[in-house]
């Protein structure tokens, strides 16, 4: 098991910022202020444009970022299997692939099993599972033995600032409950239309990773924003 997955239990809930709508002409200094705000995960949506409507980053990209900060990518992409390698390569400490993204999702979630993350200050590649509102989170269950990360979304992928579904709770109840009972140890987190209004309630479900990023990079107070997001994540682990 990644060690990093140990430090990452020891430290939930915590707070994965997703920087797609940054000030990308000053991400330099956006992600200097996420820095040192105390926040430890960088989430990078990547979509390909087919198996969700946008296209956003790609590997070369995740390359050129360089930051202390754990890289957590998120692979909204077809057929990842010939991709996920690139992201790896790229400093990818959590790679997250879609269980509808492919026919064989199990084999895709295999190839990653012996690489290790290059160019990075953390020890241990996370391999992660997303799961869709409209899939059935039973379809994680025969995973489990492959994974040492569930998301939970929140929103259908393909863009930010889309409305948090309510739905999303149960279904977080549910995974969390199933990871208990399977006796793995792994990470459940939840990604899509987090904001101010929501993130008590979902961190109170204390899932090991929130993750928000539209609610943060208004354009406005984005270092309000930040403190606020991060201190109520910080208040759940009272």
């Amino acid at each position: 098991m990644a060690a990093t997955v140990q430090t990452l239990r020891q430290q939930a809930p915590l707070l994965s910022v997703g920087i797609l709508t940054a000030d990308w002409m000053s991400l330099a200094s956006e992600i200097a202020l996420l820095e040192q705000a105390g926040i430890k995960i960088l989430h990078f949506d990547v979509m390909d444009g087919c198996y969700c409507p946008a296209m956003t980053l790609g590997a070369p990209l995740i390359r050129a970022v360089r930051t202390a900060l754990l890289k957590d990518v998120h692979l909204m992409i077809q057929d990842p299997l010939d991709k996920v390698h690139d992201y790896v390569f790229a400093g990818a400490n959590i790679i997250t692939v879609h269980l509808e993204s492919c026919v064989h999702i199990h084999r895709v979630l295999q190839s990653l099993a012996p690489l290790q993350p290059t160019k990075s200050l953390h020890d241990g590649l996370i391999r992660g599972v997303a799961i869709n509102p409209g899939t059935s989170v039973e379809l994680l269950r025969p995973l489990f033995e492959e994974v040492e990360l569930v998301l939970v979304l929140a929103v259908n992928p393909g863009w930010g600032g889309q409305q948090f579904l309510s739905s999303t709770f149960g279904r977080l109840a549910k995974v969390k409950q199933m990871i208990a009972d399977s006796g793995k140890d792994i990470l459940l987190a939840v990604d899509g239309g987090i904001n101010r209004k929501n993130i008590a309630e979902v961190a109170a479900l204390k899932p090991d990773l929130i993750v928000s990023g539209s609610a943060i990079f208004d354009g406005k107070k984005v270092a309000d924003n930040l403190r606020f997001m991060f201190e109520t994540v910080q208040s759940a682990k009272a």
